[in-house]
């Protein structure tokens, strides 16, 4: 696979690191394959966007889904995971995540994480959407992500992993022939380094999260912004699978013209027993699915939006006024005191809801290994689209893929390692233009693109909706290109410049892939094409960029993944 040859514009690297491998993002998918190679004795480097325990897990309130209950097994858990992805999962890969899954928990638990225990010391276990079992293992109530972070950043300052926090990575570094040789990177602020530079490795893992800014309303935190993503179409990866974005039914409600990340209203309020109601108390998703308010996220998503356009409403209600002062303080501390915050008290008044960006569940595409189509460079995480969530990730097995896909990364990195495929060469990375080729976008840009995404791309979408969009991105693309091709002028190099680019790149791709599938499928739905269509769209599509900064899409001729490219062998 080629690079495009496309970098962001930035001074050149005034200082470098060398590692055996270099790890971009700290959730919980990039530490654990951080430990796991450390442990197997590479020099292993951390790259975070700010502080090692900002990224997106230790927002995850629900928790991690593996069959750990009794009478629960792998094949339960497989069978849930297929019928959220609506027919569109790798069922080996799933296989592989419900399998190994288990033990990857426990191993997390060995690391350090601590779930909460019934009376008995066994994992207490709850229900979310999409689950016909109690299976997800909760920590702190409703603070999984935030005690899985803990541990996890604990065991890599412990090991002494070296760490480069509150850097923005920037782009791949590639040798001659277009192997991974590191990456670039700024770091924002004073410290051991300093501004741009260079981290050089053979092996490179995007651990880098998701790409919820692109929407005005996420969950996701500031630090979201498609930067893997972004970083893998410049390097002439493959990205699949990006129309499908979840958007969580149940987000606290915090006005129309609201921005930026918003509180979660976790799934396992629902799964406790809490009612989703419209303003007149009515329960709207009974009988619309056997698992009414438990629904995968994509129907009841669906169903709240339809019951607002049909009452002329901007949120619904989720009322869990029946669990009491105690419940809410014991089980729900995190969301109780969020609600709070906002003027709203769940135990005396329902909470207002409304979807809003949630989890990117297509990304760089990788095998079952987690090796990309670019030599060297792996993906895990919400960054990496693994054929595990097809067109719809069901609920907590966001948190569980990350760490059996790290693991996994981890394993294969370490087998070439000591195969002497890895540390026998060592990279020269092809030195970049001086000049840019690749035009910045200024930063006010990334307004634009959220309201256009969010007004055309989001949870409604159709043929104009999505022409229009399409359309105005252009116009953002054009307008900073042109600028650059006839005055050679580009934005200043800086963090909120590259981190619109990024945007720009990844709202461009999702929009087409969203035009291309035409058909409602999962968490993509089209208006235009109401229902799922087996026969024409039962497959991926597959985007590249190319050198000229045009899109390259084509859909896979079955559902199957093709194998990545090139083979590990020529790796």
């Amino acid at each position: 696979m080629s690079a495009t040859g496309i970098r962001l514009h930035a001074p050149a690297p005034g200082w470098s690191l060398d590692a055996d491998i270099v790890v971009v993002g700290s959730g919980v998918a990039g530490l654990t394959a951080a430990l796991r190679c450390a442990a197997a004795g590479l020099k292993t480097v951390v790259v975070t966007k700010a502080r090692l325990d900002d990224g997106s897990t230790r927002w995850a309130q629900g928790g991690v889904a593996a069959a750990l209950g009794e009478g629960d097994t792998p094949e339960q858990h497989l069978d849930d995971t297929l019928v959220a992805g609506a027919g569109l999962c790798d069922e080996e890969a799933v296989r592989i995540l419900v399998t190994e899954g288990p033990d990857a928990v426990r191993r997390l638990i060995d690391t350090g994480a601590h779930f909460d225990t019934g009376p008995e010391g066994t994992i207490e276990l709850t229900r979310e959407g999409g689950h016909h079992r109690r299976r997800i293992a909760h920590a702190g109530g409703d603070a999984t992500g935030a005690e899985i972070s803990r541990a996890l950043v604990e065991a890599v300052r412990a090991r002494g992993i070296p760490t480069v926090e509150n850097a923005l990575v920037l782009d791949l570094l590639t040798d001659a022939e277009g192997r991974t040789a590191g990456v670039s990177l700024h770091v924002m602020g004073e410290g051991q380094h300093d501004g741009v530079g260079a981290v050089h490795a053979p092996a490179v893992v995007l651990a880098t999260g998701g790409m919820g800014q692109v929407f005005s309303a996420t969950t996701n935190p500031s630090v979201s912004t498609g930067d893997g993503v972004a970083l893998a179409l410049r390097a002439g990866a493959e990205v699949s699978d990006l129309e499908f974005v979840q958007f969580h039914p149940t987000v606290l409600f915090l006005g129309a013209d609201a921005e930026g990340q918003q509180p979660l209203v976790s799934e396992a309020v629902r799964g406790e027993g809490a009612h989703l109601v419209d303003a007149d108390g009515v329960r709207f998703m009974v009988g619309q699915h056997e698992l009414a308010e438990l629904a995968p996220r994509d129907i009841v998503a669906k169903g709240i939006t339809r019951r607002m356009q049909e009452q002329g409403a901007q949120h619904m209600y989720l009322d869990g006024r029946h669990f009491g002062a105690d419940m809410w303080e014991n089980r729900f501390p995190t969301i109780l005191a969020a609600c709070r915050a906002h003027g709203i008290d769940p135990v005396t008044e329902p909470i207002p809801v409304a979807p809003a960006a949630h989890y990117a569940s297509g990304g760089v595409r990788t095998d079952r290994h987690g090796r990309t189509t670019v030599p060297g460079l792996y993906a895990c995480g919400e960054v990496a689209c693994t054929g595990v969530h097809g067109a719809n990730r069901l609920a907590s097995n966001s948190l569980l893929e990350g760490l059996v896909y790290a693991e996994r990364i981890a394993a294969d990195i370490t087998a070439r390692h000591a195969e002497n495929t890895l540390h026998a060469r060592v990279p020269v990375p092809v030195t970049p233009p001086e000049t840019p080729t690749h035009p910045l976008l200024p930063a006010e840009a990334r307004f634009a693109i959220q309201r256009v995404m969010t007004e055309g791309a989001g949870v409604l979408r159709s043929a104009s909706s999505l022409t229009e969009a399409a359309a105005r991105l252009a116009r953002i693309h054009a307008e900073a290109a042109g600028a650059l091709a006839e005055h050679g002028k580009t934005a200043e190099p800086g963090v909120d410049t590259w981190e619109t680019t990024n945007l720009l790149c990844v709202a461009r791709v999702l929009v087409a892939a969203a035009q291309r599938r035409e058909e409602t499928r999962g968490c993509h739905w089209r208006e235009d094409h109401a229902d799922r269509d087996d026969t024409a769209w039962r497959r991926h599509i597959v985007v590249r960029l190319n050198p000229d900064r045009t899109l390259a899409a084509h859909t896979t001729e079955t559902p199957d993944f093709p194998p990545t490219r090139p083979s590990p062998q020529e790796q």
